[in-house]
């Protein structure tokens, strides 16, 4: 069932670089159960641990602790709970607060944020003046950085008409922002922050025609989840439900047909059920007596607050460009299902990993891997694309030309690795990035 939406004023502390400070929360969730009704407040707010990204955090009386599982660093402490929009087995993160990224930018803030710029003049349109839009703007070390090397080493004209806009969550980080990028006075008037969500497609006003870009860093692995389970290997795909037990102690997960709208079309652009429609009776006839024989259950978490954010941008920023940067996998991941998180808490210095999320009462670091071949997809589909045509890998038509690299081959081929490289040979950039992706997709001329 859906949630009910209202505001409210709650507080809570949030990590500005590794400061703390207060937020003001924008919601509640009311959260209806499928047998009675049970409202539990939960309170959607933003925190970013790094120089960048934004991160969509709920906090309600279950509380999770942000930390890398491997990072011996201080602790810091952030609310969190096991979903965004419906408690549906939805599971919205925060992540490490103390990772190799957070440190890499912040000890080498401009050549992370270079590279970033060299891939942008690389590609832009620069016939019309140049639009920047940054989802989750952290402290605003990357906007400055951006906009320093634009102005450095881009024509003047370029320079002086381009435009910047952080789409920041938080009211504090959006201050924050103003600070750093007002550290360079021409960079004010072509900087501005706009506080508000950037999946709601109602705070973006009119449709923005002209080309533009847009960069989201660590913002993919904190966005909500929803969770679907097979019982078979030809069994539907049902949602899962979390549920309180009378207790209200234990919770346990239920199981329903498919019905939420965003499940059933990321569903349809994964093409999980893809087997069970194409194959031959006789093939069909095998694999069910082998599911009877030898069932399997599936579980699967599905990027749903992904592809909401991806619907809007490409709703609003039609002939859009798109850089996102994240992580591809994460080790150690405990959680049975494919894309599961990595539920992870820190006591007495040492790490666990959790099994089962519902285990996670207390204090725990949750986040996701980024299925980068299902990001693209996902942005075809939104661009119009896959919905129009049968056959998935024909390039005919396409309304976006993609690519996904390694971020050691991205700052290979758009930073400068020479001047982070150490004596040793040991460079930041290049080293402490193995885990991690960049994808880039731009429009094509194909407007039918």
């Amino acid at each position: 069932m859906k949630v009910k939406l209202t505001t409210d004023p709650g507080r809570h502390r949030e990590i500005g670089g590794r400061g703390l400070r207060e937020v003001s929360q924008p919601c509640v969730v009311s959260l209806r159960h499928s047998k009675s009704e049970l409202c539990i407040p939960l309170t959607l707010s933003a925190i970013i641990p790094f120089s960048f990204g934004i991160l969509f955090i709920l906090h309600c009386t279950i509380h999770y602790m942000a930390t890398s599982p491997k990072d011996p660093a201080p602790l810091v402490f952030f609310p969190i709970v096991l979903n965004s929009i419906n408690f549906k087995g939805k599971l919205c993160p925060t992540p490490p607060s103390c990772s190799r990224l957070e440190i890499t930018f912040t000890v080498h803030p401009p050549w992370y944020a270079h590279a970033i710029a060299e891939a942008i003049m690389r590609t832009a349109n620069f016939s019309v003046p140049l639009k920047i839009y940054e989802i989750g703007g952290g402290s605003g070390t990357c906007a400055k950085g951006i906009m320093d090397y634009i102005m450095l080493n881009a024509p003047a004209k370029v320079y002086n008409s381009m435009t910047y806009t952080s789409v920041e969550i938080s009211p504090s980080l959006a201050e924050v922002q103003k600070e750093t990028v007002g550290e360079v006075r021409s960079h004010i008037p072509k900087f501005r922050v706009e506080c508000r969500d950037a999946a709601d497609r109602s705070q973006w006003g009119h449709v923005e025609q002209q080309p533009c870009w847009v960069i989201m860093l660590e913002v993919l692995d904190n966005l909500p989840h929803d969770l679907i389970y097979s019982e078979t290997q030809i069994s539907p795909w049902m949602e899962v439900w979390v549920e309180r037990k009378h207790d209200r102690e234990t919770l346990s997960e239920l199981y329903k047909p498919l019905q939420d709208p965003l499940i059933t079309r990321c569903v349809e652009i994964m093409d999980l059920d893809k087997t069970k429609t194409t194959q031959s009776t006789a093939v069909s006839t095998l694999k069910s007596i082998w599911s009877k024989v030898y069932p399997k259950p599936h579980r699967c978490w599905l990027p749903t607050g992904c592809l909401k954010l991806l619907e809007v941008l490409h709703g609003v920023l039609p002939k859009m460009s798109l850089i996102a940067s994240d992580f591809s996998y994460l080790p150690d991941v405990k959680i049975p299902g494919e894309g599961a998180p990595l539920v992870s808490t820190k006591k007495d210095g040492s790490s666990s990993d959790y099994e089962n999320y519902m285990e996670a009462k207390g204090d725990a670091d949750i986040f996701f891997p980024t299925d980068f071949r299902l990001l693209e997809q996902m942005d075809h589909y939104c661009s119009g694309w896959l919905k129009h045509h049968g056959d998935h890998s024909s390039k005919k038509g396409k309304k976006r030309r993609t690519i996904m690299l390694e971020t050691s081959s991205f700052m290979e081929e758009f930073g400068l690795p020479t001047k982070t490289r150490t004596k040793d040979g040991y460079n930041p950039l290049l080293d402490d990035f193995k885990n991690t992706k960049f994808y880039l997709s731009v429009p094509t001329h194909n407007i039918k």
